[in-house]
């Protein structure tokens, strides 16, 4: 159960939680795509299309471990790879990973996460906390948010307690007075609640909790819920 009186911030996770992921990184690989079919034609032949561009990033990340926390720099060297592949200039990968970042912001916010935002940055100091690349400035959040986090900035990704204590340092409370909200179990739930947070789970896909010696503090299928369960 919730400790309501105990909760003087929040912080939030972004993929999935406030928008879907994979349609968004779908229509920036698309952008991206369409990019590479004048710029360097070789890779677009190669690798001109999501399922492609998806596994070669994949690749990377199994032999790149170093990258894992940042998203950015996986993909660029992604990219590089792709166009090394293919024949094409390697020194290109920063252009074409510039045009895939810039789509890669372009979301489409879940129907109740505008309203639920607004509502929440009224009453407590919120902070994004991510392990992806979105920017909340270009997303068009900064407003509603006190700080960020990302797996980048932080050196570390969640569930490594140090991002959700710096998430709560960055607004002056302990790591108990916090309520982390978001998706995924590992990550953000059993992640938040092993640095001493209170979780709530965004539950969108009304899926079964696997733990039976653990749970969140609450389960929601949306922020509207959850806005409405904090009073």
């Amino acid at each position: 159960m919730l400790n309501l009186p105990r909760i003087r911030a929040i912080s939030l996770d972004l993929d999935d939680t406030l928008w879907p992921i994979w349609p968004t990184i779908r229509r920036a690989e698309e952008r991206l795509i369409e990019w590479l079919s004048t710029q360097a034609p070789a890779t677009a032949r190669l690798h001109g299309s999501p399922e492609a561009l998806r596994a070669i990033r994949e690749r990377v990340g199994r032999e790149r471990t170093d990258l894992h926390h940042d998203m950015s720099a996986m993909r660029r060297e992604s990219i590089r790879q792709a166009l090394r592949e293919s024949g094409d200039d390697p020194a290109l990968a920063e252009a074409a990973f510039d045009v895939f970042f810039a789509a890669r912001q372009d979301v489409v916010f879940y129907p109740d996460a505008l309203a639920a935002l607004e509502r929440l940055a009224a009453r407590y100091p919120l902070v994004a906390v991510s392990n992806g690349n979105a920017d909340i400035q270009r997303v068009g959040l900064g407003h509603l948010f006190r700080t960020a986090f990302s797996a980048r900035q932080a050196g570390v990704a969640k569930p490594d307690a140090r991002i959700f204590h710096m998430a709560a340092d960055s607004v002056a409370v302990s790591p108990a007075d916090v309520l982390h909200v978001g998706d995924d179990i590992a990550l953000d739930v059993l992640g938040a609640q092993d640095a001493g947070m209170q979780a709530a789970w965004i539950n969108r896909e009304e899926k079964l909790w696997p733990h039976e010696d653990r749970a969140p503090e609450i389960e929601c299928l949306s922020l509207q819920e959850l806005c409405e369960a904090l009073g």
